[in-house]
């Protein structure tokens, strides 16, 4: 293993949370989801670069979702309320990050942007007169399009031997479209404003990672249907084994990440028709990545698979993601120190 490469990283911070989809949040919330993908960042693969001169980063992630809410839960999309709903989401988020060369309260400051194109599928009984117990009959939307940009206008990382932290904070621009009494929006039509932080410890002697990210999202309200979105707190994090591949060079991991995600604060609103709810979900599931270094280019990759465990009032099902990223920037001058 290497000291300084690939972070062992490539930063691919927050790859896709600027997503906005059904199939991956509480039910509490309108249309079934937040801006923020429980899991989204959760490993070393998220942090910040290492190096101590500037960084240039490209990253894509591609995730998949399918979820159902039962016959026994009511969501509410776009106005409509939508019994025994099913969402299926396919989306290639691209992410672009600079970190600059100086120095600023002994750490780099950095600035991204990330943009998602979504495919999205969501059916179920929809309620004829937008009362809950009216009858209901059956409907089916699709939709694709680039969703909700999120951008970083402040990130700073910090580095410690084997230590890692940093904080940033997050805008999701309502940039997606979003239609009224549509099942399916790739847009959720208001802002979200996210402070967060992250820490990982990747031990340069056994190549141990234990890597946390904790993060608050604050909605504004959707003017179109008069719908305030609840406050959330998520929490992610990752244990992992790094070892070296010596025939192929770079180097391996495996392990296990998971999640916990908390509405904090009730949903409102003359559009929130199911009155005032909370949800919260867990999740665990296996990850493995692969890191390696050609020149002045680290190159990093990561899958993970993490199925719903614990659910409260909120959809059910698994979330696949597989991450790619390349970082480019003048390695610091002097040896590379081997693990």
């Amino acid at each position: 293993m290497i000291r300084g490469r690939a972070s062992l990283g490539v930063a691919i911070l927050a790859l896709v949370p600027c997503i906005a989809l059904p199939p991956a949040s509480v039910w509490a919330e309108e249309a079934a989801a937040g801006h923020y993908i429980p899991g989204a960042t959760s490993s070393f693969i998220d942090m910040l670069p290492d190096r101590d001169t500037s960084s240039l980063i490209y990253a894509n992630a591609f995730t998949y979702y399918d979820g159902n809410a039962g016959a026994g839960k009511i969501l509410d999309f776009g106005g409509l309320l939508t019994a025994d709903a099913h969402g299926e989401l396919y989306a290639d988020t691209s992410l672009l990050l600079y970190q600059v060369p100086w120095k600023v309260l002994g750490g780099q400051p950095a600035f991204e942007i990330l943009v998602p194109y979504v495919w999205l599928k969501v059916n179920g009984e929809v309620a004829l007169s937008g009362r809950k117990f009216s009858p209901k009959f059956q409907r089916e939307d699709t939709a694709n399009g680039f969703g909700d940009l999120e951008f970083f206008p402040a990130m700073m990382g910090w580095k410690a031997g084997d230590f890692k932290w940093q904080g940033q904070f997050g805008i999701y621009a309502p940039s997606g479209s979003f239609k009224k009494s549509d099942l399916a929006n790739i847009g959720r039509n208001y802002w979200t404003f996210e402070p967060s932080a992250g820490a990982s410890y990747l031990s340069t002697s056994f190549g141990l990672e234990v890597t946390a990210f904790a993060g608050f999202d604050f909605n504004t309200k959707n003017d179109t249907t008069e719908y305030q979105t609840g406050d959330q707190f998520h929490l992610d994090g990752t244990i992992a084994e790094h070892l070296p591949l010596p025939l192929l060079g770079g180097f391996i991991g495996a392990g296990v990440n998971g999640y916990f995600y908390q509405q904090i604060s009730g949903d409102s609103g003359t559009g929130a028709k199911l009155g005032s709810f909370e949800g919260m979900t867990t999740g665990i599931g296996p990850i493995v990545s692969y890191a390696y270094q050609l020149g002045d280019f680290d190159i990093a990759g990561e899958a993970k698979w993490l199925p719903e465990l614990g659910v409260d009032n909120r959809l059910n099902g698994n979330t696949i993601w597989v991450k790619l990223g390349v970082s480019w920037g003048p390695k610091p001058e002097g040896p590379i120190k081997a693990l």
